[in-house]
């Protein structure tokens, strides 16, 4: 069974929304992500890193954070 689910993550002062796809098989290694979505997943960090949030908004949702006061 396959299911879609978000995964957040935080790079400085960008934190990105990446949809992918958890797979149940009924192993103990279930839940896990395809090796597609582990890549998607290490682009849109890897681009954040480098500042590139145009190559980051590609595959995600990208926001910037904002301290308030």
């Amino acid at each position: 069974m396959i299911e879609k689910t978000i995964q957040y993550f935080r790079v400085g002062k960008y934190a990105a929304e990446v949809e992918i796809n958890e797979i149940f098989d009924g192993t103990a290694w279930a839940p896990y992500i395809s090796y597609t979505d582990a890549l998607k997943l290490d682009r849109v960090r890897t681009a954040l890193e480098a500042n590139d949030v145009v190559s980051a908004a590609r595959e995600a949702k990208v926001f910037e954070l904002m301290e308030i006061g």
